[in-house]
């Protein structure tokens, strides 16, 4: 059985390649093989390769710079997901979409829960909940997911970041008034084969489809995850760094950041049976360190 996987250098779809057997193959595609934007050539994907399931793992993910290429940024967060949802109806399989918290505001006291209003406040933001609007109307077999704070051995993100910086530096500057759950790809690939199992077995229930909160269990700023990450670094011989605890007012940015991202997982825990593991001991079982 193929999975057809839009993206391949992103974290999310390396994760899924590398859990990928004779048996489940994630079949992982990007430009100039795959653009997602194109019909004709994601049409011309689905021809080849079969697929059982299509798995957007692509995306526009440069949150700053879409403030400055807001076409770009919807290019690929709106007309990509529209382009790829539209197909998957035609080949009748279901369509597996990655989200994110930007969708929200961040300014709610708690959890929030898929029910909640959206108000994202950021083009990178007001992009995404595009897609996932379009994803929704264009084919009824669906499921949107919602991630944050995205991390692993692949790509670029935070944990990396940090790692570089410490190494030429004693001290880093970090936000410590965003509070999210910090989650590791890998975990979002077991997660997208979990959502699979379940719409590919029972095709007829209902309860598979739509939108759903998944991040790893735990929360924390970012100032905290810096620290964990020195910490751990630390423990295996890497580099680390004090972190100096600073405000969202002193690091200001092209994009406004959600002061609150963390995400409800009730839903997901429920219909699918599965928690993502938390956060801390994601890194610890993470080996590649760089």
């Amino acid at each position: 059985m193929k999975i057809l996987v839009a993206g391949r250098s992103g974290q999310v779809a390396q994760s899924l390649a590398a859990i990928s057997t004779p048996e489940r193959q994630f079949v992982t595609l990007g430009r100039p093989e795959l653009d997602i934007t194109d019909p004709a050539s994601v049409g011309a994907a689905i021809l080849e390769h079969k697929p059982a399931a299509l798995i957007n793992a692509a995306a526009y993910t440069a949150v700053d710079k879409a403030e400055s290429e807001p076409d770009a940024a919807f290019a690929a967060n709106e007309t990509g997901p529209r382009v790829l949802a539209t197909a998957a109806r035609e080949a009748g399989i279901p369509i597996l979409h990655i989200s994110t918290d930007y969708v929200f505001a961040g300014n709610k006291d708690g959890f929030y829960t898929e029910d909640d209003p959206v108000d994202p406040q950021s083009v990178y933001g007001r992009s995404k909940l595009a897609g996932e609007r379009a994803v929704a109307q264009a084919n009824p077999d669906h499921v949107i997911l919602r991630t944050a704070w995205v991390f692993s051995p692949y790509g670029n993100n935070f944990l990396k970041t940090m790692l570089r910086l410490a190494a030429d530096r004693d001290v880093v500057r970090v936000v410590a008034d965003q509070w999210g759950s910090p989650t590791y790809a890998p975990d979002i690939a077991a997660g997208l084969a979990k959502v699979l199992d379940h719409a590919l077995a029972s095709p007829a229930d209902p309860t598979w489809r739509g939108i759903f909160h998944m991040t790893a269990e735990g929360t924390c700023t970012w100032a905290d995850f810096a620290e964990e990450i020195f910490r751990q670094s630390a423990e295996r011989g890497g580099a680390k760094a004090r972190v100096e605890r600073i405000t969202t007012a002193e690091y200001p940015t092209p994009a406004k950041r959600p002061a609150n991202s963390r995400l409800d997982n009730t839903k997901f825990a429920s219909v699918f049976g599965l928690r993502i593991p938390p956060w801390k001991a994601a890194m610890v079982r993470m080996q590649e360190w760089v």
